[in-house]
């Protein structure tokens, strides 16, 4: 079994490829650097480094032992860090953003039931435009955000779903499809779909913004908008359509705008995403309160 400071020694030197710089990293000396590696070598059994006057590099052996200790030696890290966080209790600030006001009001009582349990904790919650997708998340400007889910970031961490709402066409009152029960997901063809541009992904504006129909149909392409004020003044001039969740009719209601419900379409599922390198005890804690429901 390796002890940690050998494992931190082969790794930060594989990293290197210097004596020097390892031990400087480390804060010990070149020659306990090159003893513990050598070591090492007696325990594997092989080289693991190739070494020369000039220069370092790691074996075919030492490269896969790099490979794999890596992984396992991060996911060590992060369990002593958050060990640690946990005895030292939940503190620190952290930054939530949201893009609806069902959002809004779901990550306020979580902020605000926070601050009842850890008075030191700082919990700020800020609206983030439509077109603003996920970019403060990418960017370091929140630590957190609700969103309409799927997001799918190597980066970003996905929370479980906690909010999913029906969905609706939003149409102008006097469009010849406003006065119909329900439409299915053929109708939009042809139609001009008010859509988001900004930092959402690729895949995201077509989950919730689809260029054709399940039949392949075509579907039209109105102005952007950046906000869902400029949605809705869009949709109440008639320039076009946009999809949306039901929710969206109890809290956006105009009257220019009617919202028809879309028959067999999916729910708009929303959750917590945040970066995976974020984590910590107070992120934990706000996402444990956010899923809890609310009485």
């Amino acid at each position: 079994m390796l002890e940690r400071y050998e494992l931190e020694a082969f790794l930060t030197l594989a990293e290197e490829l210097h004596f020097g710089r390892t031990a400087e990293r480390l804060g010990v000396s070149t020659g306990r650097i090159s003893q513990t590696v050598k070591k090492l070598e007696r325990r594997v059994g092989t080289p693991l480094f190739a070494r020369t006057s000039r220069s370092v590099r790691l074996t075919p052996v030492g490269l896969r032992l790099y490979e794999d200790l890596l992984p396992a030696y991060r996911q060590l890290r992060a369990a002593l860090e958050r060990a640690t966080e946990a005895g030292r209790g939940v503190h620190g600030r952290l930054r939530a953003g949201f893009a609806t006001p069902w959002g809004g009001e779901l990550l306020t009582a979580a902020a605000d039931t926070l601050l009842g349990r850890y008075p030191g904790c700082e919990v700020t919650v800020r609206e983030v435009p439509l077109g603003g997708g996920i970019g403060p998340l990418l960017d370091g400007t929140l630590d957190v955000q609700f969103v309409a889910l799927p997001v799918r970031e190597p980066e970003l961490t996905t929370g479980p779903v906690v909010l999913a709402s029906d969905r609706v066409l939003l149409l102008p009152a006097a469009h010849p499809l406003a006065g119909r029960t329900s439409l299915g997901l053929e109708d939009p063809a042809g139609l001009p779909l008010i859509a988001p541009e900004g930092a959402n992904p690729r895949y995201w504006r077509d989950h919730h913004y689809p260029r054709r129909t399940p039949s392949g149909a075509a579907v039209g392409r109105g102005p952007t908008a950046e906000t869902w004020q400029e949605v809705l003044s869009h949709v109440s001039a008639g320039r076009g359509v946009a999809p949306g969740a039901a929710l969206g009719a109890r809290y956006h209601p105009r009257p220019g705008i009617v919202y028809v419900p879309l028959r067999d379409a999916p729910p708009v599922e929303y959750g917590l995403v945040w970066p995976t390198a974020g984590d910590s005890a107070l992120l934990r804690a706000f996402v444990a309160a956010v899923g809890t429901p609310r009485p």
